[in-house]
């Protein structure tokens, strides 16, 4: 389970991430990663939209969104903020599918992000 702190709640939050932050993508899903001001440890949110699918097999897919992301958050720098999307063949993918695909949407991300920082 993400802690309530670990989470990213609010809409604007979201839009920012996903409009001013650096994006990886991979064919089932797409990582957002963004630096934010103020020192606090890094959050999480999750887009899936009902092109995935009906309501159950979002809700699934979500839920093992958030199981992988758990352990991964905690090597997030400080202030990193995260959204993943989900697209839709992430509805048929394996978790071991989807934990590939998210560890290598982060390593481009963060790596887009460093380059960022540097300029």
């Amino acid at each position: 389970m993400l802690p309530a702190g670990s989470r990213l709640t609010r809409r604007d939050e979201f839009a920012s991430v996903v409009r001013r932050g650096r994006r990886s993508g991979r064919s089932r899903l797409v990582v957002h990663l963004r630096r934010a001001d103020g020192g606090s440890e890094p959050r999480a949110g999750f887009v899936v939209s009902k092109a995935v699918g009906n309501a159950v097999v979002r809700h699934r897919v979500t839920r093992r969104l958030r199981h992988l992301v758990v352990p991964r958050l905690r090597q997030l720098p400080l202030d990193t903020l995260l959204v993943v999307r989900a697209l839709p063949p992430a509805a048929a993918a394996s978790s071991a599918e989807l934990g590939e695909d998210l560890d290598a949407g982060l390593r481009g991300a963060l790596r887009k992000l460093s380059g960022a920082r540097g300029e």
